[in-house]
């Protein structure tokens, strides 16, 4: 079984504003949950952790590669999409300054794009080239992949078919893991249990 478990990053002082290509580190709460997310992916033998260039990313994926000793791959391709003019504002100040394109961008949901943003299409074509990436280095062992709501929603509803609606609930949470199967390049779906304790020393068996 290939195993990607997917991580959104800590938090951020961007927090509640649109944060695509912007690039803030961790603020208090981000650091503190770091340990929350290395506790979460522990029962697991990762080898490589995949992280996007992001500080944020970047700096949870760290966090994780250190606690496995595992080795550290930094990937432009794991970015969030580029939210263009809208960059820092929250959807208060957007419906405020761009009333119009606001409109515009509820109505396409979820395949909307903000003005001088990346295309939708090209981010969801960046997605879908990533994940069969992934797919082929998790062949050997699980791996670790840090990325960004909207990389984590993209994939969720496109390779294993949630709707809109779940993978926003799915991904909500700052640090939240996400553990996908990708068992070939046409069949990934959700993995609904991470391991206990009591069971890691069998699957380090099985999976080395």
């Amino acid at each position: 079984m290939n195993l990607i478990l997917f991580v959104r990053h800590a938090e951020t002082d961007l927090a509640g504003k649109f944060c695509g290509h912007s690039d803030p580190t961790l603020n208090a709460a981000g650091r503190q949950q770091l340990a929350e997310i290395v506790h979460a992916l522990s029962a697991w033998p990762i080898e490589a952790v995949y992280t996007s260039d992001l500080s944020r990313a970047r700096q949870t994926a760290e966090k994780i590669a250190n606690h496995h000793d595992a080795r550290l791959e930094v990937r432009r391709e794991l970015r969030e999409i580029a939210f263009g003019q809208w960059e820092g504002l929250t959807w208060e100040e957007i419906l405020l300054r761009y009333p119009e394109e606001a409109r515009q961008w509820m109505a396409q949901y979820p395949s909307s794009t903000a003005p001088q943003g990346e295309p939708f299409h090209d981010f969801e074509s960046r997605v879908l080239g990533e994940m069969e990436f992934l797919r082929e280095q998790a062949d050997a062992a699980p791996i670790a992949v840090v990325t960004h709501a909207g990389f984590l929603r993209v994939a969720l509803m496109q390779m294993c078919g949630l709707s809109a609606h779940e993978a926003w609930e799915k991904t909500n949470r700052y640090g939240v893991v996400i553990p996908v199967k990708a068992e070939r390049a046409d069949d990934f779906s959700l993995f609904q249990n991470l391991l206990t304790k009591e069971e890691t020393h069998e699957h380090r068996n099985q999976t080395r």
